[in-house]
């Protein structure tokens, strides 16, 4: 039987999270047994004064009776730990969440799943790595999980849903907001396709504390992570902590040495993350693990689809790229590498920019783009 009003008393009070929810479970016995549990009962489980007061408030049940207003409307969901559709892998983590909330189909919640986190100021060729991979992964069998963030984490939800695929956004605000507001209309479309899943009440504001708690239930739900382009100070290295912390597999896209979004990912492969090239190397680890539907032949053929045809380039274009390589080059040292006259450099690093060849990222510079065959 679930306990889920009590899990919600529980939720809303002030100073008790999920470890120390789970020590008045072992000490009482059930969620119901703590909420409806005298003072003096409290204070043998050691619980403080300021908690008892708060556990006991009539306060906590105004604050339920929004959530399960809020779980009237169709498509709105409240899962307790103890439901039966409540991830079990998530449930398997040190300290699970009591309550999800759920928008979407909670069935998505129990698919085997890659979280694909990185940047909120990724490179072009980051975002684009993170929606090729993500497109092709989720055709192989994966539902992409992430935090709808800007950067890379929307990369990895769009390309999931270009090839219609699941994907799962873990938020860190009550679900009847949308943050960023910015991605309200992703976030429609991650519904229709998915979930968004948050542990956090109806009417909570974004607020600083709460992402980095997020980011174990992104892991938490997960086979795996993959890290694409993060800052040493980047909230993916926590999902990445977690990650390793609960088991699961950590995977990390190496970058250039020159760029700062590269540092995140090579601290973690120094540590013992996976280092990843293509996608296949994340489903040689975790591919056992994926049920698809697809019949062998079928994936086959849908990834022979994804290749790309070349693109012929006279002689002297095909020797202007030759001298671009994948971390940033001046114009300067772009002429000064392929021999070609400076009058003509410009001109057909645009070309080769349009052509998709190139990316152009500022300062002038330019790096190789990588051919979508290196998802494979």
């Amino acid at each position: 039987m679930t306990e889920l009003l009590p899990c919600l008393k529980l939720v809303h009070t002030k100073g008790i999270g999920p470890k120390t929810a789970a020590k008045l479970f072992e000490f009482f016995g059930s969620y119901k047994a703590v909420t409806t549990a005298s003072a003096g009962a409290l204070r043998d489980s050691r619980l403080s004064e300021k908690k008892i007061e708060s556990l006991l408030s009539e306060e906590n049940q105004l604050a339920v009776d929004v959530d399960l207003r809020w779980a009237e409307a169709p498509g709105n969901y409240l899962l307790a730990i103890n439901d039966p559709g409540y991830p079990e892998r998530l449930r398997r983590i040190p300290d699970p969440p009591l309550v999800l909330y759920v928008k979407g189909d909670p069935e998505v919640l129990q698919t085997p799943q890659l979280a694909i986190v990185g940047s909120r100021n990724p490179t072009p060729s980051g975002s684009e790595t993170a929606f090729e991979f993500a497109k092709y992964l989720a055709q192989m069998g994966l539902t992409i999980t992430s935090g709808m963030a800007l950067g890379i984490d929307a990369a990895a939800h769009r390309g999931t849903l270009a090839q219609n695929g699941l994907t799962i956004a873990v938020a860190a605000t009550g679900l009847d907001r949308v943050y960023p507001a910015q991605h309200e209309s992703l976030a429609h479309s991650i519904i229709e396709e998915g979930v968004i899943v948050s542990e956090m009440p109806i009417g909570t504001r974004p607020r600083a504390e709460f992402f980095p708690r997020r980011n174990r239930i992104i892991s938490g739900l997960s086979l795996g992570t993959l890290v694409i382009e993060a800052a040493m100070q980047s909230g993916s290295l926590s999902t990445a902590r977690h990650s390793a912390e609960q088991n699961r597999e950590v995977f990390a896209i190496p970058g250039s040495i020159h760029s700062p979004q590269s540092r995140g990912c090579h601290h973690l492969i120094r540590q013992g993350a996976k280092l990843v090239e293509t996608a296949d190397h994340v489903l040689e680890e975790i591919g056992a693990l994926v049920v698809s539907d697809k019949p062998p032949a079928e994936a086959e053929n849908t990834k022979e689809i994804t290749k790309e045809s070349p693109v012929k380039l006279d002689a002297s274009y095909q020797q202007l790229l030759a001298a671009i390589d994948f971390s940033p080059q001046s114009i300067d040292r772009l002429i000064e590498r392929c021999g070609l006259p400076a009058k003509d450099v410009s001109s057909m690093l645009l070309i080769l920019e349009l052509d998709g060849h190139i990316n152009a990222v500022g300062g002038g510079k330019y790096t190789r783009r990588p051919s979508s065959s290196t998802t494979k």
